[in-house]
């Protein structure tokens, strides 16, 4: 078998709920991948997992993962696992896709982003929005600059533990996608327990002059995600994972997701992860660099660190 027919060998940790929804229905999809094993703590729940992917094995260690002989490894466990694990994966010889956070301290992170580039081996964390059709779409209408605004919300009706970090973390990505580095974080937050805050709100400026505002409401009526991008007489704005809307002073157009899907656009499509996976497999194929590495995710990490110093949240210590 040819180098370009050779299929990638992936094995998958973790079979909860992200799992289950986003990537095991998602692999099986391209002729030149291969699942050779599932892992999770119970292996009476991997077994499940590997009825429903086809993977040929189901282990309950990495150590076992790793002697099947992969060529990368998909980490979807809970955050509080994923330094240890990718930690493992990577100092024996794995390429890894990571669900974010890469750490729950920045500390780790920044230990995870130095073992990724001395072991020569692919780190890419799954900042998925980046992939999204609708956020593809807004990138390429700045292509030939930069938006000067940027408005990013992530709403949700109820709080959690560290409700910020959990959830807001994309956002702040995608800012740093569309807009780049910071140079200033001026944030505010709500609580009556600093661990399951009401809302927090940041206004960002950037090191090229743009300004943007996150606002990560944990007191809205549903979920919802929008980001508004503006600059040069041309904006976008995208309606998360369903639309997006290109506006100047001309004309104005839509793209909306599901149409394309003849009305079944499915959530790993429309959220990114189809791509983001198949964006993994090719850098592993090609021996390119993730769009979302370990160095690129690390300040993303860093900057929401800085959005909870400065909101008085605590931080990724």
């Amino acid at each position: 078998m040819s180098q370009q027919q050779k299929k990638i060998r992936v094995g998958v940790i973790g079979v909860g709920y992200v799992a289950q929804t986003n990537f095991l229905p998602v692999l099986p999809r391209f002729d030149d991948v291969e699942i050779v094993g599932i892992m999770a703590n119970h292996i009476e729940s991997a077994q499940r997992a590997q009825r429903l992917c086809g993977a040929e094995k189901a282990v309950a260690s990495l150590g076992a993962l790793v002697d099947l002989g992969l060529d990368g490894a998909f980490v979807l466990t809970p955050k509080a696992c994923h330094a240890e694990q990718i930690s493992f994966l990577l100092e024996h010889g794995v390429d890894v896709y990571s669900e974010k956070p890469m750490a729950t301290t920045l500390a780790d992170a920044a230990h995870i982003a130095d073992l990724a580039e001395k072991s020569g081996h692919k780190l890419m964390i799954g900042f998925n929005r980046r992939y999204a059709p609708v956020c593809q779409k807004a990138k390429a209408a700045f292509e030939a600059g930069h938006p000067e605004v940027i408005i990013a919300q992530k709403n949700r009706p109820a709080t959690e533990y560290r409700a910020t970090l959990e959830n807001a973390i994309h956002m702040v990505d995608l800012m740093r996608y569309y807009g780049g580095e910071v140079k200033e974080v001026k944030a505010i937050s709500k609580y009556d327990d600093p661990y399951y805050e009401t809302f927090t709100t940041a206004q960002l400026h950037f090191e090229n002059g743009a300004a943007g505002m996150l606002i990560a409401a944990r007191c809205s009526g549903q979920w919802e995600e929008t980001i508004e991008l503006h600059g040069a007489n041309r904006s976008a704005f995208i309606k998360m994972p369903d639309y997006v809307t290109v506006t100047d002073s001309e004309q104005s157009h839509k793209t909306d997701m599901t149409p394309l899907a003849m009305g079944w656009a499915r959530t790993e499509d429309k959220m990114g992860f189809s791509n983001a996976i198949r964006h993994f497999i090719d850098c592993i194929r090609d021996n390119k660099k993730p769009l979302t590495d370990a160095a690129d995710a690390y300040k993303t990490h860093a900057l929401l660190d800085r959005i909870l110093r400065s909101a008085g949240l605590p931080a990724m210590d």
